[in-house]
């Protein structure tokens, strides 16, 4: 674009542009990004709070999508669950696809701790540590990571989800984060069953881990969604205050 021929701008278009090039930190963004990790190209979304300040330390939620874990599934996590809540309350979420279609409960996994090693450089994020969540194969996934990589995770929230190939030495190392576990009352398989045998033990370890059976709600949980996420936040701030019962 060529500069024009002068300089002199009317007051008004002056005053306009300042306006708006001094508002738009004050509206929240969502980035669509790309990292190399692992020998794979990884796809992922960053929410950003209102007035999102990069100086300034925020606490963030690693966020997964359900069934094969696309971009798609991704972006109905955030729309339905996380965005706007977050964006409220000051939270930056990452939400991350899986590549190649590998998922993360299974070869998706290698990218960790390196993609998680970045984001820490990328942005300032309380305490070095995250909040994971997700539903259905993501809740699965969300509980995998984090017992795999237990240093980077204040809380885990599985809506449902719960641990892939469980194991005591897999639950004894999520057993000092969080923990926040919900299914459907009409959900089936064997979701009920295995979650609140894994709420139990984590229980016994005297941290905080709690199993809610959502009333009425089948697998995809509205009780958690649209005006019911802050639930989720909720969970994320008792996090943040520390996991011990």
């Amino acid at each position: 674009m060529k500069r024009p021929a002068f300089t002199w701008i009317p007051a008004a278009v002056a005053m306009a542009a300042f306006l708006i090039g001094t508002a738009q930190p004050l509206h929240a963004d969502v980035i669509d990004a790309t990292k190399k990790v692992a020998g794979v190209t990884v796809h992922y979304k960053v929410v950003l709070p209102a007035g999102f300040d990069p100086a300034k330390t925020y606490p963030a939620v690693l966020a997964f999508g359900g069934g094969p874990q696309t971009m798609n599934t991704v972006d109905g996590v955030l729309m339905r669950n996380l965005r706007a809540e977050a964006e409220r309350r000051g939270y930056l979420v990452f939400g991350v696809a899986a590549p190649d279609g590998e998922l993360f409960f299974e070869d998706g996994a290698r990218i960790f701790p390196a993609f998680l090693k970045m984001l820490l450089a990328d942005y300032r994020i309380e305490g070095g540590k995250f909040h994971i969540a997700g539903p259905s194969n993501g809740g699965i996934a969300a509980m995998h990571v984090a017992a795999a990589n237990p240093q980077y995770f204040l809380s885990v929230t599985p809506f449902p989800g719960y641990m892939w190939a469980p194991s005591p030495a897999k639950l004894q190392a999520i057993s000092k984060m969080c923990v926040f576990m919900y299914v459907g009352e009409l959900d089936q398989y064997m979701w009920h069953d295995e979650m609140k045998r894994e709420a139990e033990f984590l229980q016994s370890k005297g941290d905080v881990a709690r199993y809610s059976v959502e009333k009425g709600q089948p697998h995809r949980l509205d009780t958690l969604a649209g005006a019911s996420a802050g639930r989720l936040f909720d969970g994320f701030d008792t996090a943040r205050k520390g996991c011990h019962a």
